[in-house]
């Protein structure tokens, strides 16, 4: 690829962190680059539809607006760490909180966020590499959480660090690798309607299915073969993620958000929190809150 262009980026890091999860994780879409690297574990990763195999030692880089599911296929936790970030710094952009991608953000793509397009998403890293990027990663991790002066200086030489190893090591990738996901199609369509719908507690495997245009079977079938989940499971792992982020902005109460993301009473949302999370609602909230205060 012609890289003259790196010469002139300046990257912004908005969001770091070490993520272990055990299932589903992620979110669908974000507006900004995601830089994932597999400390622990194995997992599936569908880009844009197109599935990767991922293990420990391998980092996937997503460009922003690209679709993703991400899906643990080992018996020890997956361990991730991760940072966002843009290739430009903007300072109207610099202020967004969040990552994911809303529907007024897919409508104002910057073309110039979009250099990395192209390339495969996936490179995997010798031994001495890794050991160089965790060192990297955790002294990234750190300024992240201490933002103390001069922290975004010292975070955009890492960043561009850590793209240099992505990048080096593109060379040692299959030409082959990675293979479209049969009837990605309905599964987008499905997966986008279930984040704009997914406060509707009437929302079920029909009515997808109806907004898609297949039949419940086959869309059910096609969840379960290609991404190994059921529907209604990815849309009970949307919910409680939404409930998590609105957990953690702590200006609802617990009933107020499980009504919000769609969940019929406050004991099915108890109910299911715990399943896919460990804890109930009632800790992980304590948990936010006792986390705020030892920052302050």
């Amino acid at each position: 690829m012609d890289e003259s262009w790196m010469n002139s980026i300046s990257p912004f890091v908005r969001a770091v962190r070490i993520m272990k999860s055990s299932s589903l994780t992620g979110e669908w879409m974000d507006h900004d680059h995601v830089f994932t690297y597999i400390e622990q574990g194995e997992a599936v990763f569908f880009l844009s539809g197109v599935k990767y195999e991922a293990r420990e030692g391998d980092i996937l880089l997503m460009h922003p607006f690209m679709s993703h599911i991400i899906k643990s296929t080992s018996t020890v936790p997956l361990i991730q760490y991760i940072f966002h970030f843009d290739l430009y710094y903007d300072e109207e952009r610099s202020l967004l909180k969040y990552t994911n991608a809303t529907k007024r953000m897919r409508k104002k793509v910057v073309d110039r966020e979009m250099k990395l397009d192209s390339i495969v998403p996936i490179s995997h890293l010798q031994l001495a590499d890794r050991i160089d990027l965790k060192k990297r990663f955790l002294l990234l991790h750190k300024e992240f959480l201490d933002k103390r002066p001069g922290s975004s200086l010292i975070m955009k030489s890492i960043c561009l660090e850590l793209l240099h190893i992505f990048l080096k090591n593109q060379a040692d990738r299959k030409d082959d690798e990675g293979k479209m996901t049969k009837g990605w199609a309905f599964i987008e369509r499905a997966i986008n309607y279930i984040h704009e719908c997914f406060s509707d507690p009437q929302l079920n495997n029909v009515s997808i299915s109806e907004h898609v245009g297949v039949s419940t079977n086959h869309l059910s079938h096609l969840f379960k073969k290609q991404l190994g989940i059921s529907i209604h499971k990815y849309v009970t792992h949307i919910r409680i993620e939404q409930a998590k982020k609105r957990i953690v902005d702590g200006k609802l109460n617990l009933t107020e958000i499980a009504d919000e993301v769609g969940f019929s009473s406050i004991h099915l949302f108890s109910r299911s929190f715990k399943s896919a999370v460990g804890i109930m609602p009632s800790k992980f909230a304590a948990m936010q809150t006792a986390l705020i205060n030892e920052n302050r």
